[in-house]
């Protein structure tokens, strides 16, 4: 029988939530980290996550301010970014009705929208047993909040139980540096953490805290919803969690520089054909935490660079299948987008230093180091306009993208991808939105140390970008506008301008390389 998380939340308390920060150092397993502050993950793939970037910011203290928010912009599809203070709960978030929302009054609904951020901002935010309900909705940012005790049963119900549940037909949401947590299990009330269901895909959830719950969160309601995936979970901290850390039935997940910490019954649980690649995490004072679990349709992994601490294995039998006491690797997974791993052993302290709301958005450096988010890159946090600092003076030496050929994603009609490569400043390449990526590329390999992005005239504003090594899929370096930005000299065939954030539509005129 699954114990009671709520029985050993009083002993969990005593023995601290913290960990020391004395964790040790270890390599990187790519060339530099990503931003601080950007979206990361799968969020990125499909287009991108920006929110309500570009878009009105509105101050809400009630869950009936939120709702008045989403549904007073021009159309359902508005931008806008919503910054919360205070305690969100039933006494003051009630329903709202207009053209460009579909609300409720138990719950925070983010229903058949696009192109919203939620983001705790002051003193904080804290949504007391309300659950936020993402259904039918695209592009969607949540930031720096803390959500608990939403229950199923007992009084007050909300979002079935789970404090952030997906579901029927979701892209491309990010949450990042929030509180989840309960204060028990099933028999206590609760559900699920972090769930995702009915044909969601392409999420991230990062820098987080999910604790004192009988189920983290799930990819899939039932054995035959695999119609879910593309979800990325990093430097997340689960504590004292049951099970489902996540489930994941079909589709692909990536967990990696995750802290595991007392999980009870079992973990990470693929099944039902799921894909689960796990890098470079710590499983610490936990049972079972990888394997295919109350099931005996089977999921697979590839595994690398874990840490398993005072883990405890049980013998496979029937539909109890876990991956060790040796785990490794029964399939492989490629991973579309440009990470940097932490060194497993440095885990625990880097989350523990920025994982959760309240946190300063700190992230990891990839070098097992906290830093705080970039102040040229205001992300979902800020509502002003990016600074573009403009063009610096150009590198010396040869521009190699002269004669090189050139690709990418998202081409604005009436543009080119070669008009990056062309010497040309009045012609130029547009996404076909905010964001997308522009490449160039050569026939053998080339090194390049540099590049100058410059804009045409009439651009609008690179709020934030990353330069990818297009063969690894390593980040070169990110930031913020236009102009010279160095790294160290790599040779590569491909080199990518993915352009993950934006004030209006980018117009690079000239996507210039140099050798030093």
């Amino acid at each position: 029988m699954r114990r009671a998380v709520a029985v050993r939340l009083s002993a969990l308390l005593a023995a601290g939530a913290l960990t020391a920060a004395t964790g040790v150092a270890l390599s990187t397993t790519t060339a530099s980290a990503a931003a601080a502050g950007g979206v990361t993950g799968y969020a990125t793939q499909n287009g991108g996550t920006t929110g309500g970037a570009g878009g009105q910011t509105v101050r809400a203290t009630t869950g009936t301010a939120i709702h008045q928010a989403l549904c007073g912009r021009a159309d359902s599809s508005t931008p806008i970014t919503i910054q919360v203070e205070g305690t969100i709960n039933h006494g003051n978030t009630t329903k709202v009705s207009g053209s460009s929302c579909n609300t409720a009054a138990d719950k925070i609904e983010l229903k058949q929208i696009s192109n919203v951020t939620i983001v705790g901002v002051g003193n904080g935010a804290v949504f007391d047993q309300l659950g936020i309900h993402i259904r039918e909705a695209s592009n969607i940012v949540i930031q720096n909040v803390t959500v608990r005790n939403v229950k199923k049963s007992g009084s007050p119900t909300s979002n079935g139980g789970d404090a952030i549940g997906m579901e029927s037909d979701v892209r491309n949401v990010w949450v990042d540096h929030v509180t989840l947590e309960a204060s028990g299990g099933e028999s206590e009330g609760y559900d699920g953490l972090f769930d995702m269901k009915d044909n969601t895909q392409y999420v991230t959830l990062s820098y987080s805290v999910l604790r004192n719950s009988g189920r983290g969160g799930l990819i899939g309601s039932s054995e035959s919803d695999r119609s879910n995936g593309y979800v990325t979970f990093h430097h997340n901290l689960y504590e004292n969690i049951d099970s489902r850390a996540p489930l994941l039935r079909g589709g692909i997940a990536h967990m990696y520089n995750n802290h595991y910490k007392r999980l009870n019954d079992s973990g990470i649980n693929s099944r039902a054909g799921a894909r689960a690649k796990v890098d470079n995490n710590y499983f610490e004072d936990s049972k079972d935490v990888l394997g295919t679990f109350y099931t005996d349709e089977a999921g697979y992994w590839q595994v690398g660079g874990n840490v398993f601490d005072n883990v405890t294995w049980s013998s496979r039998s029937g539909d109890h299948n876990p991956a060790g006491p040796n785990p490794t690797s029964n399939t492989s997974v490629s991973i579309p987008y440009g990470f940097t791993l932490d060194g497993a052993n440095c885990v625990p302290n880097v989350v523990a230093q920025t994982a959760g709301a309240g946190k300063g958005l700190k992230v990891s450096n990839g070098s097992c180091t906290p830093q705080s988010p970039d102040p040229t890159d205001p992300g979902p946090t800020d509502p002003g306009e990016p600074t573009d600092p403009g063009p610096t003076d150009p590198p010396a030496g040869t521009n190699l993208s002269l004669g090189a050929g050139a690709d990418g994603s998202s081409k604005a009609s009436g543009t080119s991808y070669g008009n990056v490569v062309d010497g040309n400043t009045s012609t130029y390449w547009s996404p076909s939105g905010s964001t997308g990526s522009v490449s160039v590329k050569w026939g053998s390999a080339t090194t390049v140390s540099k590049v100058n992005v410059r804009l045409a005239s009439g651009s609008g504003t690179i709020g934030a970008y990353r330069l990818l090594n297009h063969d690894t899929g390593a980040v070169l370096a990110t930031g913020s506008g236009s102009g010279t930005v160095a790294f160290s000299p790599v040779s590569l065939k491909k080199i990518t301008l993915e352009i993950t954030n934006a004030s209006g539509t980018p117009r690079i005129a000239e996507f210039e390389t140099y050798a030093s």
